[in-house]
């Protein structure tokens, strides 16, 4: 199940550090003959790369290598993908991150197939999973969107993971928990019992709860009730104590799911 219940492990490689382990896969999305999704390879790689950035990030590690498994002829279909991988590694500033790629030379396939693991390293006191705190207001940033809602991996309205390093930066701001198929409810429950406490719902929150997020277009963060976050847009970093870094992001949506008790 992973590390406190997380889609990562975590492994003790020395006195001071941790190695952080994440991975995504992604089946029948492209423009193969039997793909139930048809969409470009670009797109393909470049979202499932995100994901197992935003897992590994997420922890407070740092990237340190990453494998790429396609389990597809290596062109057109697999230097497509790689495009897609290599454009979200560039827009996550980790253009130089070294890379292990496989692809499938023996066998023709009908349905596109890849695979992304992402290794990562982090000082034991900069580990970010348990951190939440009784009392934390817990958000969510950007909106749960799957399948035809996720032509544009650039939408405005989903994280990146420009918007994870901006959230890391910020004090106030305790454990973050990307939100994949399972949903914004399911997660943010999950972040509460990691550290034996309870998830109370806003219920003025107007977010589908439990809708698929496909490839982690939102994420659920807790924060301290002190820091007076205004969900009116992410533009809250600007108030008290905030990174004003964050404005880059004008038109992510930000909504308070609830409070920890």
């Amino acid at each position: 199940m992973g590390y406190l219940g997380r889609d990562v492990e975590v492994v003790s490689i020395n006195n001071t550090q941790y190695l952080v382990a994440s991975c995504d896969s992604c089946g029948a999305i492209g423009m193969k003959e039997l793909d139930a999704f048809k969409i470009s390879w670009f797109v393909t790689g470049k979202l499932t790369t995100r994901v197992a950035l935003l897992e590994v990030l997420s922890t407070g590690a740092v990237p340190q290598l990453l494998t790429v498994a396609i389990s597809n002829e290596p062109n057109p279909t697999g230097d497509e993908l790689l495009k897609g991988v290599n454009n979200e590694l560039e827009s996550a500033g980790l253009k130089t991150l070294p890379m292990a790629i496989s692809t499938e030379k023996n066998m023709p396939t009908q349905q596109t197939g890849l695979g992304i693991s992402v290794i990562g390293v982090v000082q034991k006191n900069n580990l970010r999973l348990g951190t939440a705190q009784l009392g934390d207001d817990v958000y969510c940033l950007g909106l749960p969107k799957v399948g035809s809602e996720l032509s544009n991996p650039d939408d405005p309205e989903i994280a990146q993971v420009k918007a994870i390093q901006a959230l890391l930066g910020i004090p106030s701001i305790h454990d973050i928990i990307p939100v994949g198929s399972r949903g914004i409810r399911r997660e943010a429950e999950q972040l509460a019992s990691t550290v034996n406490s309870r998830l109370r719902i806003d219920p003025s929150c107007i977010l589908d709860l439990d809708k698929s997020a496909g490839p982690s277009t939102c994420l659920v963060f807790s924060s301290s009730s002190s820091s007076s976050i205004s969900t009116s847009s992410s533009s809250f970093l600007s108030t008290k104590g905030l990174n004003h870094g964050f404005l880059n992001f004008p038109d992510l949506p930000l909504s308070r799911i609830g409070q920890l008790y």
